[in-house]
């Protein structure tokens, strides 16, 4: 018989672990509080209470080719950053393709997910949901929750003195939908992560005016890369990442900084941040310093303390008449339906091996889905994710003990308390490739790079110089993917599909002459076979 999974919440990582459970013959049945699926992307006019939200101009920051599922591509004539509604289109395709929602229950709240009584026996777990006001319980071999870290507003209003005689409005990002109601108004948006400068721009073209306060600055990246080609396409490459593991961190820093300062100085621009390229992830925000140059966005620093009209922050300088006060100030996260003690989360630190599984459960029967913030995608590593912990689920991979897998957890803190700058997840961070490649080692699906190179050369060379997209991890290992290759090797061809909507002539004359590509091409491919011999 095979064995029962319940999966909470059917957001992005949750429709990707039902399908990972069909695909190793599980039996899901998944939780999903809502009426629809999509979880953070599916946007709705209010903001409801325990569900995630977004606003309604809300573009991805990851590129199609990056972020879709391993062995479904996203169709090529959809943008390469796509809206919302583009995203949510995405995942019903998926979920129509791999027949995914005869196994949601929608409307179903969880309340509890506690050992059962046998636990230490069995590994089971007592689910008890409410539907329409109806409690029920049931009990599952296993559990992979998937409820994101999107939910739980963090408004630190205790450290802004004087917020409490402030008169204008007081407002999470997470309730920002529209900028049509704030037309004519004076607004500050305290924080310069994605959001804040997102919702910034946005608000701009109709508001009287923005400032836009940050304690720290931020590097400012665009998502329109070399050549035209998105950022990640370009950038998240096995050969790049070799290249930054082994060169100096200074030396990535100058080159970084120099790059992103070409576009625009961040220090004239009043958002070069305290910290180095390598510290903090960057942000993507096309449109940020246009906003600025054209004084629709007025750059602040830390706010020192509120008045009742106005603010006053910690250069001296002072505003007056702000009507409305966005805190784009991020999230916190829990997990209060499961069991005391299964997980401890204390300042936003999760001890989970992997960022997936507690490592002192008797059993390995509870998995953490998408908990983490790659610089990248979150789809295709939830996929990993959801992927390696099934075959756990089956028997098929071992865990290390639990005192290997506490000292894997407390080393991965420690590496990123000396990377990165302090933040409020800062444990929570990882690298996509380099993550990606661990997971894929774990769960035995990571593309053998010598291998290829020795009978598939030309698919060799796009899995090492080309984007590290998702269906690298579907050409070798369990459930392979027999149209990986295929994508891979026309990834360009889609990316392109999506921008050259007009047909043109080439000119004669702009033609490249073969010899310096050949030589280009040479020297790629030594550079292959030296890194596929640093691998060995």
């Amino acid at each position: 018989m095979a064995k029962r999974i319940a999966v909470i919440g059917a957001g992005a990582s949750g429709l990707t672990a039902i399908k990972c459970c069909l695909d190793e013959g599980l039996q899901p049945t998944c939780f999903e509080r809502s009426e629809d699926i999509g979880g953070l992307w599916r946007f709705q006019e209010q903001d409801i209470d325990g569900q995630a939200s977004i606003y309604k101009s809300l573009t991805i920051n990851t590129s199609k080719e990056m972020m879709s599922y391993s062995d479904f591509p996203i169709p090529d004539d959809y943008p390469n950053y796509m809206h919302h509604s583009k995203v949510m289109e995405y995942f019903r395709l998926y979920a129509k393709h791999f027949d995914l929602l005869r196994h949601i229950c929608f409307k179903a709240r969880v309340c509890h997910v506690r050992k059962h009584a046998d636990f230490s026996n069995t590994g089971q777990w007592e689910v008890v949901t409410d539907t329409y006001g109806k409690k029920e319980s049931a009990i599952f071999d296993a559990v992979l929750v998937c409820t994101g870290h999107h939910i739980d507003p963090y408004f630190p209003l205790d450290s802004f003195p004087g917020i409490e005689k402030f008169k204008g409005k007081i407002m999470h990002s997470r309730e920002y939908k529209h900028p049509e109601k704030f037309r004519d108004q004076r607004l500050l948006v305290i924080g310069l992560g994605n959001s804040g400068a997102d919702i910034s721009v946005d608000l701009s073209h109709v508001t009287k005016q923005i400032f836009l306060s940050t304690r720290t600055g931020t590097w400012v990246v665009n998502r329109v890369s070399d050549d035209g080609y998105p950022l990640d396409v370009v950038h998240f490459t096995r050969f790049k990442t070799f290249l930054r593991n082994i060169l100096p961190v200074a030396l990535v820093n100058l080159w970084g900084e120099k790059k992103l300062n070409t576009r625009f100085n961040h220090e004239n621009y009043g958002i070069k941040p305290q910290h180095r390229f390598l510290s903090r992830y960057p942000i993507a925000a096309d449109d940020l310093p246009n906003a600025i140059i054209s004084g629709r966005i007025v750059m602040k620093p830390n706010v020192r303390e509120f008045t009742e009209r106005g603010v006053i922050f910690e250069d001296g300088s002072q505003e007056e008449n702000v009507d409305v006060v966005i805190f784009a100030t991020g999230y916190n996260f829990s997990f209060p339906f499961i069991e005391k003690g299964v997980i401890n989360i204390r300042n936003n630190q999760a001890p989970l091996y992997k960022f997936v599984f507690p490592p002192h459960l008797e059993k390995p029967t509870l998995a953490i889905i998408g908990l983490l913030q790659p610089l990248g995608a979150i789809m295709p590593i939830s996929e990993l994710q959801a992927r390696w912990a099934t075959r756990v689920f089956k028997g098929l991979i071992k865990l290390p003990s639990a005192d290997e897998m506490v000292a894997d957890i407390a080393k991965k803190f420690k590496y990123n308390e000396q990377r990165y700058m302090p933040s409020q997840h800062i444990t929570l961070q990882v690298q996509y490739v380099d993550h990606m490649d661990e997971l894929a080692t774990l769960a035995g699906v990571k593309p053998n790079l010598l291998y290829l190179f020795l009978t598939d050369p030309k698919l060799a060379l796009k899995v090492f110089f080309g984007p590290c997209s998702p269906a690298q991890f579907r050409l070798m290992g369990p459930r392979k993917w027999e149209g990986a290759r295929a994508a891979i090797l026309t990834q360009k061809e889609r990316i392109v599909k999506a921008t050259k909507t007009r047909a043109l002539q080439s000119c004669p004359d702009t033609s490249v002459s073969p010899a310096p590509l050949f030589f280009i091409k040479m020297v790629c491919c030594f550079a292959l076979f030296s890194v596929i011999l640093a691998y060995l």
